[in-house]
């Protein structure tokens, strides 16, 4: 094989339908803390399942006060040159999509459109039983010591932040889309996931499956290493910088600026 950072440009460049997956890796660079790694808000807070905040009301104090310790991490975050590249790459018509586990909406905020959010948003709070959705700062911004739990201004059921809790399924029409992306993928980049939070880690096994190169960039060895045509195990912003260069120098264009 050439260099790998030569391989994935080339094979960059020559795809029709490359698709990014991407984990918490990639907002650590933003300063957002992978929930799971030590101090991180899940190694700080009992999980609440989404049967005990429809059931339970200590349950549903509890949630609340989980995620609005957890918000300071999200709400002054911007995006990192991993998310603006991938947002460039999607404009000049190198990737098809983005599919993330990540919450912070930040590839939105970097410019990427087809964003495809496996585990929703914290952008926004919902309604458990109608479709009222709306900004959730406000919500957020009060002392994690709180009680509250907010009221739907439509139905007055609770409000929950629109991402997918423990024992929630995810959206079938997100996850849906996710798997064909996946299968018509012929360049499958996984950034920044541990690979092991099913569903979403058997996406890349789809890909593979279906005919995909398949490309990891992480921090850690990956139960799917085995599988992959390339790993990096190399710093995301500064992996995804240098294949960008690679790009532009096999096509003779300037470098990309950001």
């Amino acid at each position: 094989m050439a260099d790998p950072i030569t391989w994935i440009a080339g094979h960059l460049i020559n795809a029709r339908q490359a698709v990014a997956f991407t984990g918490a890796g990639i907002s650590t660079e933003s300063g957002i803390p992978d929930f799971r790694s030590p101090g991180g808000v899940w190694t700080r807070y009992q999980p609440v399942y989404y049967d005990e905040f429809l059931d339970d009301h200590e349950a549903r104090v509890r949630y609340w006060r989980m995620k609005r310790a957890g918000y300071a991490d999200f709400a002054h975050a911007l995006p990192n040159v991993g998310h603006r590249l991938l947002a460039q790459w999607e404009a000049a018509g190198r990737l098809k999509g983005v599919i993330t586990q990540n919450i912070d909406g930040l590839h939105r905020d970097a410019g990427s459109r087809n964003v495809l959010e496996l585990h929703g948003t914290q952008r926004l709070v919902e309604c458990i039983s109608c479709e009222h959705r709306e900004d959730a700062s406000r919500h957020f911004e009060i002392s994690p010591e709180s009680d509250e739990v907010p009221r739907c201004p439509n139905c007055r059921d609770w409000l929950k932040p629109a991402v997918v809790m423990f024992g929630q399924p995810m959206p079938e029409d997100v996850l849906q889309e996710a798997w064909r992306l996946a299968g018509e993928a012929d360049l499958f980049l996984a950034i920044g996931s541990s690979l092991v939070v099913e569903p979403a880690a058997s996406l890349p096994v789809e890909a593979k499956r279906c005919g995909s190169a398949l490309v990891i960039i992480n921090r850690d060895p990956t139960p799917l290493d085995r599988i992959a045509d390339v790993v990096l195990r190399r710093p995301i912003g500064e992996s995804l910088v240098t294949i960008d260069e690679e790009m532009c120098r096999i096509l003779q264009r300037p470098a990309t600026s950001l």
